[in-house]
């Protein structure tokens, strides 16, 4: 087909690469500019790439769970030619073509390395019969020897006399396949370690006068159709705390430390077992603390819903891991989401015996706090900025006016 079009990933992608997840059109079928054609998935965010031209879709060059880099060619656009009929897929059940055998994707080749499957051997399901990650998958899954009893397993070496048969340890497991967000967070986390000197400082908040003012106005704000959580006043207080100590919202470059003037915040978002995101609220300094608790509500709620656009994972300069909300009290380091050269954490607020001077008396008191750390890169910020930090941060939430 003659004047063929790329579909190339986004240059400008959240991540250092994206995994192709789904083709929303087969080839041979009629597309439009700007449809949908293709959903990638990076460790932030899944998005759709765009026809760049009216055509047909004329070639599939990367299929599901094969590694996007930017700008990679992921497929073809030709022109309409009348008259011709679109590539007939191959039946249910048949075997791919001798032609078309030799080529695998890279995840199915990774796995055909993994499980020791010869990918010719395997009933392709995806686009003209190809074999995918999946099909290998599955392939793995149901060899007859993965389900065999117990009391039918073969030991891993054979007895001998020197060792007794009941020392002889059959390891039962099962391997679950990395989805392609697990895979770029953990090489997003291992460079971040790699690359920034982890320190981290610890303090304790009282939540007394915040709490105090969640139940004087969260009526009034659900009125609005706001849901006032803590996490509100933990960023409003980020907030106050970066115009204290501007270097923590930050980058390192080699040659000068590059400080921020808005203040985007990203908050970390468990998305159960696909991993996390952090939207972010760009230009805290700007909005009041109800903007902030409704921009946090929108962005939490589209994050777990998978809406989220790529604008909304970029740009931030500070990030928050409230690990609290699953119960941990302490994590300690949380690793800096790069190139920021800081990340607050929030553990769990609960009831805790505190000693309070009152009138220049000593009394014990319970009070609702929580540990909140402050991880830094050791090459932008010293002990003497990062202690400040927290230290404002907290007399922010402890003095929360009424």
């Amino acid at each position: 087909m003659d004047d063929l079009i790329d579909i190339n990933a986004p240059i400008e992608q959240e991540g250092t690469k994206a995994t192709v997840r789904n083709w929303l059109k087969k080839i041979g079928e009629t597309v439009k500019s700007g449809d949908p054609l293709v959903e990638l998935e990076t460790d932030k965010v899944t998005q759709e790439v765009p026809a760049p031209a009216d055509g047909i879709l004329a070639e599939i060059l990367m299929e599901n769970g094969d590694d996007a880099v930017p700008g990679a060619v992921l497929g073809r656009i030709g022109s309409e030619t009348p008259g011709r009929e679109p590539p007939a897929a191959p039946a249910q059940g048949v075997a791919k073509s001798a032609a078309q055998s030799p080529h695998f994707s890279p995840a199915v080749r990774h796995a055909a390395e993994e499980y020791g499957i010869d990918p010719t051997t395997i009933v392709g399901s995806g686009r003209d019969g190809r074999v995918t990650r999946a099909d290998m998958d599955r392939a793995f899954a149901e060899r007859p020897e993965r389900h065999a009893p117990a009391s039918e397993a073969k030991p891993t070496q054979p007895p001998s006399e020197i060792e007794p048969a009941d020392k002889v340890v059959t390891l039962r497991s099962r391997k679950i396949p990395h989805s392609g967000m697990r895979s770029s967070i953990a090489a997003h986390m291992l460079t971040s370690v790699t690359t920034a000197p982890h320190v981290t400082a610890v303090f304790e908040a009282d939540f007394s006068a915040v709490m105090r003012h969640r139940d004087a106005n969260k009526a009034r704000l659900a009125a609005e159709g706001i849901a006032l959580s803590y996490t509100a006043y933990v960023v409003s207080a980020c907030v106050s705390a970066m115009r204290a100590v501007p270097e923590v919202n930050s980058r390192w470059h080699e040659d000068a430390l590059e400080v921020f003037d808005d203040i985007n915040i990203g908050v970390g978002t468990a998305l159960g077992d696909k991993g996390l995101i952090a939207p972010v609220i760009h230009q805290a300094q700007d909005l009041s603390f109800a903007e902030i608790a409704a921009k946090l509500q929108d962005l939490t709620a589209r994050a777990r819903a998978n809406a989220l656009s790529p604008a909304e994972v970029r740009g931030g300069t500070f990030t928050i891991s409230n690990h609290g909300v699953s119960g941990s009290l302490l994590a300690a380091p949380i690793i800096i989401n790069q190139p920021q050269s800081a990340i607050l954490g929030v553990g769990k607020l609960e009831k805790r015996v505190v000693v309070r001077e009152i009138d220049g008396v000593d009394t014990i008191q319970v009070r609702p706090t929580a540990y909140v750390s402050l991880t830094i890169d050791h090459r932008a910020l010293d002990g003497h900025q990062t202690n400040m930090w927290l230290t404002h941060f907290v007399q922010t939430l402890e003095t929360w006016p009424q």
